[in-house]
């Protein structure tokens, strides 16, 4: 009967068992293979479940992929900037530290697929950062450098961390060549 409390509505109701199935086969894949080898073929099949599914929650790879993220179930180790006392190191090392993960192979399309996932949903952009705690992280490590003294007081905190990550993704998305330099100068571009 339309209307009735009991009528389910059109189309199949989303397993929880079956999207935790597709974002664990999407890590485990992306370990193996790296994002560029990474397909919904694959994904479907290592997770048991049929691509028609996988499309009907997630509108592209580079989706699945920033969910598998969020859920911490691709990079649970992913770097974080370290504390030493030296500003200007900590944030090369980190820097240097997220070039290095998506210049190994298979990952070249990574940071490209999150931008497009953040492009094409703006949560996508907030669950992701809140998930990696890049602008917690960061931001927190500033302000202790600033409350060290190693940085200008009047530091505008916020706009320094979208900088700094700005940079990282400019690099990335320019797809330059691989430059030991690069996130020294970054770094040092910002903190002139």
């Amino acid at each position: 009967m339309p209307g009735s409390a009991g009528v389910r509505r059109r189309g199949a109701v989303r397993s929880e068992q079956a999207r935790l199935s597709v974002l664990e086969a999407s890590g485990r894949l992306f370990a193996e293979k790296g994002y560029d080898h990474l397909t919904i073929e694959g994904i479907a099949a290592e997770a048991g479940v049929s691509k028609q599914t996988i499309y009907r929650w997630w509108s592209s790879k580079s989706a699945v992929v920033a969910d598998a993220l969020i859920e911490d179930l691709l990079l649970p180790d992913h770097p974080v900037v370290p504390d030493t006392g030296d500003i200007r190191a900590d944030l090369t090392a980190w820097m240097q530290s997220l070039l290095d993960l998506v210049a190994q192979p298979g990952n070249e399309g990574l940071v490209r697929s999150l931008v497009a996932a953040a492009c094409e949903n703006p949560d996508i952009g907030t669950r992701l950062n809140d998930a990696l705690g890049i602008t917690a992280t960061v931001s927190t490590r500033i302000e202790a450098a600033v409350a060290a003294g190693q940085l200008p007081a009047d530091l505008p905190v916020m706009e320094f961390v979208r900088a700094l990550v700005g940079g990282f993704v400019l690099h990335t998305l320019e797809r330059a060549d691989p430059d030991p330099d690069v996130a020294e100068r970054i770094v040092r571009a910002l903190l002139h």
